[in-house]
Protein backbone atom coordinates (compact mmCIF):
# COMPACT_ATOMS: atom_id res chain seq x y z
CA UNK A 1 0.00 0.00 0.00
CA UNK A 2 1.42 3.05 -1.14
CA UNK A 3 1.66 6.22 1.24
CA UNK A 4 1.03 9.92 -0.62
CA UNK A 5 2.44 13.08 1.13
CA UNK A 6 0.53 15.81 0.90
CA UNK A 7 3.05 18.76 0.57
CA UNK A 8 0.70 20.79 1.95
CA UNK A 9 0.45 19.54 4.90
CA UNK A 10 3.92 19.43 5.47
CA UNK A 11 3.86 23.18 4.79
CA UNK A 12 1.15 23.72 7.68
CA UNK A 13 3.16 21.28 9.73
CA UNK A 14 6.35 24.04 9.39
CA UNK A 15 4.14 27.24 9.54
CA UNK A 16 2.94 25.88 12.72
CA UNK A 17 6.48 25.00 14.00
CA UNK A 18 7.69 28.40 13.60
CA UNK A 19 4.25 29.86 14.99
CA UNK A 20 5.34 28.27 18.31
CA UNK A 21 8.46 28.81 18.10
CA UNK A 22 8.02 32.68 17.75
CA UNK A 23 5.31 32.79 20.68
CA UNK A 24 7.43 31.18 22.92
CA UNK A 25 10.50 33.31 22.12
CA UNK A 26 8.23 36.66 22.31
CA UNK A 27 6.94 35.20 25.77
CA UNK A 28 10.52 34.29 27.34
CA UNK A 29 12.28 37.75 25.92
CA UNK A 30 9.62 40.31 26.75
CA UNK A 31 7.79 38.47 29.44
CA UNK A 32 8.96 35.54 31.42
CA UNK A 33 12.96 36.76 31.37
CA UNK A 34 12.29 40.25 32.50
CA UNK A 35 9.88 38.89 35.83
CA UNK A 36 13.18 36.40 36.32
CA UNK A 37 15.19 39.65 36.66
CA UNK A 38 11.84 42.00 38.27
CA UNK A 39 12.50 44.52 35.01
CA UNK A 40 9.58 46.18 32.64
CA UNK A 41 9.64 47.29 29.48
CA UNK A 42 6.59 50.13 30.37
CA UNK A 43 4.39 48.30 27.72
CA UNK A 44 1.94 47.29 29.96
CA UNK A 45 1.56 51.48 31.37
CA UNK A 46 1.68 52.39 27.66
CA UNK A 47 -1.48 50.15 26.86
CA UNK A 48 -3.38 51.75 29.99
CA UNK A 49 -2.90 55.03 28.64
CA UNK A 50 -4.06 53.68 24.91
CA UNK A 51 -7.23 51.94 27.18
CA UNK A 52 -8.06 55.19 28.78
CA UNK A 53 -8.11 57.07 25.35
CA UNK A 54 -9.99 54.39 23.91
CA UNK A 55 -12.71 54.77 26.76
CA UNK A 56 -12.74 58.09 26.87
CA UNK A 57 -13.64 58.13 23.20
CA UNK A 58 -16.57 55.61 23.90
CA UNK A 59 -18.34 57.21 26.86
CA UNK A 60 -18.42 60.45 24.30
CA UNK A 61 -19.84 58.61 21.26
CA UNK A 62 -22.46 56.67 23.91
CA UNK A 63 -23.51 60.01 25.74
CA UNK A 64 -24.32 61.81 21.74
CA UNK A 65 -25.58 58.79 20.23
CA UNK A 66 -27.99 58.43 23.20
CA UNK A 67 -28.88 62.19 23.17
CA UNK A 68 -29.32 61.76 19.77
CA UNK A 69 -32.04 58.85 20.36
CA UNK A 70 -33.77 60.26 23.11
CA UNK A 71 -31.93 57.73 25.04
CA UNK A 72 -31.70 57.27 29.13
CA UNK A 73 -28.07 56.48 30.47
CA UNK A 74 -28.10 54.97 33.62
CA UNK A 75 -25.80 56.94 35.71
CA UNK A 76 -25.07 55.95 39.40
CA UNK A 77 -25.08 58.39 41.85
CA UNK A 78 -21.92 60.44 42.63
CA UNK A 79 -21.41 59.27 46.16
CA UNK A 80 -22.89 55.55 45.93
CA UNK A 81 -25.90 56.07 48.27
CA UNK A 82 -29.17 57.19 48.35
CA UNK A 83 -29.82 60.08 51.02
CA UNK A 84 -33.69 59.80 52.54
CA UNK A 85 -34.09 62.78 54.93
CA UNK A 86 -31.86 64.48 57.36
CA UNK A 87 -28.87 62.52 59.29
CA UNK A 88 -29.12 62.96 63.01
CA UNK A 89 -29.51 60.74 66.15
CA UNK A 90 -32.04 58.55 66.76
CA UNK A 91 -33.02 60.01 69.98
CA UNK A 92 -32.97 63.56 67.49
CA UNK A 93 -35.19 61.89 64.96
CA UNK A 94 -37.92 60.47 67.08
CA UNK A 95 -38.14 63.49 69.62
CA UNK A 96 -38.92 65.09 66.42
CA UNK A 97 -41.24 62.71 65.01
CA UNK A 98 -43.15 63.02 68.23
CA UNK A 99 -43.12 67.05 68.06
CA UNK A 100 -45.09 66.28 64.68
CA UNK A 101 -47.39 64.83 65.57
CA UNK A 102 -48.32 65.65 68.70
CA UNK A 103 -50.09 68.99 70.36
CA UNK A 104 -48.65 67.99 73.71
CA UNK A 105 -45.17 69.56 75.26
CA UNK A 106 -42.14 67.17 74.62
CA UNK A 107 -41.79 67.27 77.85
CA UNK A 108 -44.85 65.62 78.97
CA UNK A 109 -44.38 62.91 76.31
CA UNK A 110 -44.84 59.56 78.20
CA UNK A 111 -42.64 56.90 77.82
CA UNK A 112 -43.54 55.38 74.32
CA UNK A 113 -45.78 57.02 71.84
CA UNK A 114 -46.83 55.07 68.80
CA UNK A 115 -45.74 57.20 66.13
CA UNK A 116 -42.04 55.97 67.33
CA UNK A 117 -42.95 53.24 65.28
CA UNK A 118 -42.57 55.63 62.15
CA UNK A 119 -38.89 56.06 62.74
CA UNK A 120 -38.12 51.98 62.79
CA UNK A 121 -40.20 51.95 59.75
CA UNK A 122 -38.70 54.50 57.96
CA UNK A 123 -35.29 53.19 58.63
CA UNK A 124 -36.35 49.85 57.82
CA UNK A 125 -36.90 51.48 54.17
CA UNK A 126 -33.87 53.36 53.84
CA UNK A 127 -31.91 50.04 54.80
CA UNK A 128 -33.50 47.82 52.22
CA UNK A 129 -33.59 50.87 49.52
CA UNK A 130 -29.76 51.60 50.56
CA UNK A 131 -28.46 48.34 52.31
CA UNK A 132 -25.02 48.97 52.78
CA UNK A 133 -23.88 45.59 53.40
CA UNK A 134 -24.86 43.34 50.77
CA UNK A 135 -24.32 46.16 47.98
CA UNK A 136 -20.79 45.32 49.21
CA UNK A 137 -20.60 41.64 47.55
CA UNK A 138 -22.01 43.22 44.47
CA UNK A 139 -19.78 44.44 41.38
CA UNK A 140 -18.89 47.92 41.44
CA UNK A 141 -21.18 50.25 39.42
CA UNK A 142 -18.79 52.25 36.44
CA UNK A 143 -19.59 55.68 35.69
CA UNK A 144 -18.59 54.96 31.85
CA UNK A 145 -18.48 51.77 29.49
CA UNK A 146 -15.06 50.03 29.10
CA UNK A 147 -16.27 47.93 26.19
CA UNK A 148 -16.38 44.65 28.13
CA UNK A 149 -20.12 44.55 28.67
CA UNK A 150 -23.42 46.47 27.64
CA UNK A 151 -23.85 48.44 31.20
CA UNK A 152 -27.31 50.00 29.69
CA UNK A 153 -29.53 46.64 28.42
CA UNK A 154 -32.41 50.21 27.06
CA UNK A 155 -30.05 50.46 23.58
CA UNK A 156 -28.16 48.03 21.95
CA UNK A 157 -26.91 50.03 18.91
CA UNK A 158 -25.14 53.75 19.14
CA UNK A 159 -23.22 53.69 16.08
CA UNK A 160 -21.15 52.06 13.74
CA UNK A 161 -17.93 52.97 14.70
CA UNK A 162 -18.48 51.81 18.15
CA UNK A 163 -20.20 48.59 17.13
CA UNK A 164 -16.82 47.80 14.66
CA UNK A 165 -15.01 49.26 18.13
CA UNK A 166 -16.57 46.50 20.54
CA UNK A 167 -15.78 43.87 17.96
CA UNK A 168 -12.35 44.66 17.81
CA UNK A 169 -12.00 44.57 21.48
CA UNK A 170 -13.70 40.80 22.05
CA UNK A 171 -11.31 39.54 19.31
CA UNK A 172 -8.33 41.83 21.04
CA UNK A 173 -9.41 39.83 24.15
CA UNK A 174 -10.55 36.83 23.67
CA UNK A 175 -8.27 35.99 20.44
CA UNK A 176 -5.45 37.26 21.48
CA UNK A 177 -4.98 37.78 25.03
CA UNK A 178 -7.05 34.97 26.45
CA UNK A 179 -4.32 32.27 25.21
CA UNK A 180 -1.55 34.61 25.86
CA UNK A 181 -2.22 35.02 29.59
CA UNK A 182 -3.54 31.25 30.30
CA UNK A 183 0.45 30.16 28.47
CA UNK A 184 1.48 32.21 31.18
CA UNK A 185 -0.41 30.90 33.77
CA UNK A 186 0.25 28.25 33.31
CA UNK A 187 3.62 28.49 33.09
CA UNK A 188 4.03 30.15 36.22
CA UNK A 189 1.97 27.73 38.24
CA UNK A 190 4.40 24.96 36.32
CA UNK A 191 7.43 26.71 37.45
CA UNK A 192 6.42 27.34 40.64
CA UNK A 193 5.32 23.50 41.84
CA UNK A 194 8.64 22.45 39.93
CA UNK A 195 11.25 25.06 41.07
CA UNK A 196 9.58 24.67 44.86
CA UNK A 197 9.91 20.82 44.84
CA UNK A 198 13.57 21.25 43.68
CA UNK A 199 14.49 23.98 46.49
CA UNK A 200 12.43 22.61 48.77
CA UNK A 201 15.38 18.98 48.73
CA UNK A 202 18.34 21.12 49.87
CA UNK A 203 19.10 21.25 53.57
CA UNK A 204 17.52 23.91 55.51
CA UNK A 205 19.86 27.27 55.54
CA UNK A 206 20.63 30.68 54.13
CA UNK A 207 20.70 29.19 50.67
CA UNK A 208 17.69 27.31 50.75
CA UNK A 209 15.74 30.51 52.05
CA UNK A 210 17.31 33.45 49.04
CA UNK A 211 16.74 30.47 46.32
CA UNK A 212 13.16 30.08 47.81
CA UNK A 213 12.51 33.77 47.88
CA UNK A 214 14.00 34.11 44.37
CA UNK A 215 11.79 31.36 42.97
CA UNK A 216 8.48 32.78 44.96
CA UNK A 217 9.19 36.01 42.99
CA UNK A 218 9.88 35.11 39.66
CA UNK A 219 6.81 32.95 39.60
CA UNK A 220 4.74 35.19 41.10
CA UNK A 221 5.67 37.92 38.87
CA UNK A 222 4.87 35.59 35.96
CA UNK A 223 1.34 35.07 36.91
CA UNK A 224 1.04 38.85 37.31
CA UNK A 225 1.25 39.39 33.88
CA UNK A 226 -1.02 36.95 33.05
CA UNK A 227 -3.39 39.16 34.22
CA UNK A 228 -1.87 42.01 32.83
CA UNK A 229 -1.50 43.59 35.70
CA UNK A 230 -0.39 46.80 36.22
CA UNK A 231 0.76 47.39 40.09
CA UNK A 232 1.92 51.08 41.93
CA UNK A 233 3.26 50.67 44.83
CA UNK A 234 3.66 53.08 47.64
CA UNK A 235 5.90 53.38 50.56
CA UNK A 236 8.01 50.99 49.75
CA UNK A 237 10.05 51.67 52.72
CA UNK A 238 6.90 50.10 55.14
CA UNK A 239 6.88 46.99 53.52
CA UNK A 240 6.50 44.27 56.27
CA UNK A 241 9.64 42.54 57.78
CA UNK A 242 9.65 39.25 59.18
CA UNK A 243 8.56 38.07 62.67
CA UNK A 244 5.36 40.51 61.60
CA UNK A 245 2.11 40.14 60.27
CA UNK A 246 1.07 41.79 57.14
CA UNK A 247 -2.88 42.63 56.84
CA UNK A 248 -4.87 44.14 53.72
CA UNK A 249 -8.17 44.45 52.80
CA UNK A 250 -9.34 41.75 50.66
CA UNK A 251 -11.29 41.92 47.37
CA UNK A 252 -9.77 39.27 45.63
CA UNK A 253 -7.94 35.97 45.58
CA UNK A 254 -5.14 37.71 43.08
CA UNK A 255 -4.75 39.92 46.11
CA UNK A 256 -2.16 37.24 46.89
CA UNK A 257 -0.07 37.20 44.09
CA UNK A 258 -0.70 41.22 44.24
CA UNK A 259 1.22 41.36 47.36
CA UNK A 260 3.75 38.61 46.88
CA UNK A 261 5.00 39.95 43.43
CA UNK A 262 6.82 42.36 45.18
CA UNK A 263 7.59 40.57 48.79
CA UNK A 264 7.90 37.05 49.81
CA UNK A 265 5.40 35.73 52.49
CA UNK A 266 4.56 32.76 54.55
CA UNK A 267 0.74 32.33 53.20
CA UNK A 268 -1.82 30.93 56.21
CA UNK A 269 -4.99 28.69 55.03
CA UNK A 270 -6.85 25.53 54.57
CA UNK A 271 -5.08 22.54 53.04
CA UNK A 272 -7.38 22.03 49.94
CA UNK A 273 -6.66 19.12 47.56
CA UNK A 274 -6.60 18.66 43.35
CA UNK A 275 -4.21 20.97 41.81
CA UNK A 276 -4.86 23.58 44.62
CA UNK A 277 -3.27 20.96 47.52
CA UNK A 278 -0.45 19.73 44.72
CA UNK A 279 0.79 23.57 44.95
CA UNK A 280 0.31 24.28 48.58
CA UNK A 281 2.43 20.67 49.24
CA UNK A 282 5.39 21.79 46.86
CA UNK A 283 5.13 25.60 48.41
CA UNK A 284 5.80 24.61 52.38
CA UNK A 285 8.61 22.06 50.81
CA UNK A 286 10.48 25.62 50.31
CA UNK A 287 9.28 28.19 52.63
CA UNK A 288 7.40 27.18 55.95
CA UNK A 289 3.65 28.45 55.48
CA UNK A 290 1.27 27.45 57.32
CA UNK A 291 -1.92 25.42 56.59
CA UNK A 292 -4.70 23.66 58.62
CA UNK A 293 -6.43 20.48 58.20
CA UNK A 294 -10.43 21.24 57.74
CA UNK A 295 -11.00 20.00 61.54
CA UNK A 296 -8.26 22.56 62.65
CA UNK A 297 -9.26 25.90 61.24
CA UNK A 298 -12.08 26.04 64.19
CA UNK A 299 -10.14 25.44 66.96
CA UNK A 300 -8.75 29.27 67.89
CA UNK A 301 -6.11 28.20 70.18
CA UNK A 302 -4.12 26.17 67.78
CA UNK A 303 -4.45 28.68 64.78
CA UNK A 304 -3.03 31.48 67.11
CA UNK A 305 -0.55 28.93 68.94
CA UNK A 306 1.09 28.12 65.44
CA UNK A 307 0.95 31.72 63.90
CA UNK A 308 2.56 32.71 67.66
CA UNK A 309 5.66 30.52 67.12
CA UNK A 310 5.58 31.55 63.72
CA UNK A 311 6.51 35.57 64.16
CA UNK A 312 8.50 34.58 67.13
CA UNK A 313 10.75 33.18 64.71
CA UNK A 314 12.49 36.58 63.56
CA UNK A 315 14.24 34.49 60.35
CA UNK A 316 10.95 33.30 58.80
CA UNK A 317 8.95 35.30 56.65
CA UNK A 318 5.93 37.83 57.51
CA UNK A 319 2.63 36.26 57.40
CA UNK A 320 0.40 37.57 55.53
CA UNK A 321 -3.64 37.55 56.70
CA UNK A 322 -7.07 39.26 55.36
CA UNK A 323 -8.65 39.53 58.37
CA UNK A 324 -11.82 39.98 56.95
CA UNK A 325 -12.73 36.65 55.82
CA UNK A 326 -14.65 37.38 52.82
CA UNK A 327 -14.06 39.10 49.84
CA UNK A 328 -15.85 43.14 49.52
CA UNK A 329 -16.40 44.53 45.87
CA UNK A 330 -13.46 47.14 46.26
CA UNK A 331 -15.56 49.87 48.09
CA UNK A 332 -15.13 49.56 51.66
CA UNK A 333 -13.39 47.31 54.24
CA UNK A 334 -15.50 45.56 56.78
CA UNK A 335 -15.14 44.40 60.57
CA UNK A 336 -11.54 42.40 61.18
CA UNK A 337 -11.53 39.50 62.86
CA UNK A 338 -9.73 39.80 66.09
CA UNK A 339 -7.25 36.23 66.03
CA UNK A 340 -4.01 37.60 64.26
CA UNK A 341 -4.05 40.78 66.64
CA UNK A 342 -4.16 38.70 70.46
CA UNK A 343 -1.01 37.63 69.19
CA UNK A 344 0.71 40.84 70.44
CA UNK A 345 3.05 40.58 66.84
CA UNK A 346 3.91 44.01 64.68
CA UNK A 347 1.16 44.71 62.53
CA UNK A 348 1.98 45.99 59.00
CA UNK A 349 -1.00 47.32 57.45
CA UNK A 350 -1.59 47.47 53.50
CA UNK A 351 -4.15 48.70 51.62
CA UNK A 352 -5.19 47.68 48.35
CA UNK A 353 -7.50 49.68 45.78
CA UNK A 354 -8.49 48.22 42.10
CA UNK A 355 -9.03 50.66 38.97
CA UNK A 356 -12.35 49.26 37.81
CA UNK A 357 -12.20 50.31 34.44
CA UNK A 358 -10.11 48.10 33.50
CA UNK A 359 -11.93 45.08 34.60
CA UNK A 360 -13.45 44.24 38.28
CA UNK A 361 -11.45 42.27 40.29
CA UNK A 362 -13.98 41.72 42.70
CA UNK A 363 -14.33 37.73 43.29
CA UNK A 364 -18.30 37.32 43.76
CA UNK A 365 -17.87 33.99 44.88
CA UNK A 366 -21.76 33.13 45.35
CA UNK A 367 -22.14 33.91 41.81
CA UNK A 368 -18.99 32.45 40.40
CA UNK A 369 -16.71 29.55 40.96
CA UNK A 370 -12.87 29.95 40.53
CA UNK A 371 -12.61 28.89 36.99
CA UNK A 372 -14.89 30.63 35.72
CA UNK A 373 -13.72 33.94 38.09
CA UNK A 374 -10.20 33.63 36.33
CA UNK A 375 -11.39 33.73 33.00
CA UNK A 376 -13.45 36.85 33.79
CA UNK A 377 -10.10 38.11 35.02
CA UNK A 378 -8.07 37.02 32.37
CA UNK A 379 -10.53 37.88 29.16
CA UNK A 380 -10.97 41.52 30.44
CA UNK A 381 -8.67 44.53 29.65
CA UNK A 382 -6.01 44.37 32.73
CA UNK A 383 -5.80 44.35 36.18
CA UNK A 384 -4.65 47.78 37.28
CA UNK A 385 -4.14 48.53 41.20
CA UNK A 386 -2.81 50.57 43.57
CA UNK A 387 -0.94 49.00 46.74
CA UNK A 388 0.04 51.49 50.06
CA UNK A 389 2.37 49.83 52.91
CA UNK A 390 1.49 51.85 56.19
CA UNK A 391 3.67 51.86 58.58
CA UNK A 392 3.60 49.13 61.42
CA UNK A 393 1.22 49.23 64.22
CA UNK A 394 1.62 47.99 67.45
CA UNK A 395 -1.30 47.14 70.20
CA UNK A 396 -1.25 49.97 72.88
CA UNK A 397 -1.51 49.80 76.24
CA UNK A 398 -5.00 49.31 77.44
CA UNK A 399 -6.13 48.37 73.83
CA UNK A 400 -8.04 45.06 73.41
CA UNK A 401 -7.59 42.83 70.26
CA UNK A 402 -10.84 43.94 68.83
CA UNK A 403 -10.30 47.97 69.27
CA UNK A 404 -6.85 47.29 67.74
CA UNK A 405 -8.37 45.44 65.00
CA UNK A 406 -10.63 48.83 64.37
CA UNK A 407 -7.59 51.12 64.24
CA UNK A 408 -6.04 49.38 61.74
CA UNK A 409 -8.99 49.12 59.72
CA UNK A 410 -9.59 52.17 60.16
CA UNK A 411 -6.02 53.35 59.01
CA UNK A 412 -6.48 50.92 55.59
CA UNK A 413 -9.65 52.09 54.51
CA UNK A 414 -8.46 55.58 55.18
CA UNK A 415 -5.56 55.21 53.17
CA UNK A 416 -7.18 53.13 50.29
CA UNK A 417 -10.29 55.77 50.20
CA UNK A 418 -12.17 52.53 51.08
CA UNK A 419 -15.24 53.14 53.45
CA UNK A 420 -14.70 51.78 56.67
CA UNK A 421 -17.63 49.54 57.67
CA UNK A 422 -18.43 48.01 61.68
CA UNK A 423 -20.49 45.10 59.91
CA UNK A 424 -19.01 41.72 59.75
CA UNK A 425 -18.33 40.05 56.40
CA UNK A 426 -19.72 37.21 56.91
CA UNK A 427 -23.15 38.19 56.75
CA UNK A 428 -22.59 37.85 52.99
CA UNK A 429 -23.59 34.26 53.60
CA UNK A 430 -24.91 34.17 57.51
CA UNK A 431 -28.11 36.08 58.85
CA UNK A 432 -27.56 39.15 61.21
CA UNK A 433 -26.86 37.91 64.68
CA UNK A 434 -28.89 38.84 67.88
CA UNK A 435 -26.61 40.97 69.54
CA UNK A 436 -26.61 42.88 67.04
CA UNK A 437 -30.57 43.35 67.02
CA UNK A 438 -29.66 43.91 70.71
CA UNK A 439 -27.78 46.55 70.65
CA UNK A 440 -30.69 48.57 68.25
CA UNK A 441 -32.93 47.53 71.46
CA UNK A 442 -30.62 49.00 74.06
CA UNK A 443 -29.98 52.19 72.39
CA UNK A 444 -33.78 52.73 72.27
CA UNK A 445 -34.29 51.80 75.69
CA UNK A 446 -31.56 54.12 76.77
CA UNK A 447 -33.33 56.68 75.09
CA UNK A 448 -36.56 55.92 77.09
CA UNK A 449 -34.89 55.53 80.70
CA UNK A 450 -33.21 58.79 79.71
CA UNK A 451 -35.91 61.07 78.64
CA UNK A 452 -37.75 59.60 82.14
CA UNK A 453 -34.78 60.65 84.30
CA UNK A 454 -34.80 64.30 82.78
CA UNK A 455 -38.47 64.79 82.91
CA UNK A 456 -38.04 63.30 86.43
CA UNK A 457 -35.08 65.96 87.15
CA UNK A 458 -37.53 68.56 86.12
Amino acid sequence: MELFFNPFDNLVCILLGISFTVWFTLLLVFIIVPAIFGVSFGIRRLYMKTLLKVFEWATLRIERGAKEKNHLLYKPYSNGKIILGNICSKDEEIKEIRRSGSNKDLDSATEFELSDIFYFARRGVESIMDDEVTKRFTAEELKSWNLLTRSNYNFHYISLRLTVLWGLGLLIRYGFLLPLRVTLAFTGVGLLVFLTSVVGLLPNGRMKNFLSEKVHLMCYRICVRALTAIITYHDSENKPKNGGICVANHTSPIDVIILASDGCYAMVGQIHGGLMGVIQRSMVKACPHIWFERSEVKDRHLVAKRLSDHVEDKSKLPILIFPEGTCINNTSVMMFKKGSFEIGATVYPVAIKYDPRFGDAFWNSSKFGMVNYLLRMMSSWAIVCSVWYLPPMSREEGEDAVQFANRVKAAIARQGGLVDLLWDGGLKRAKVKDTFKEEQQKLYSKMLVGTQEDRSRS
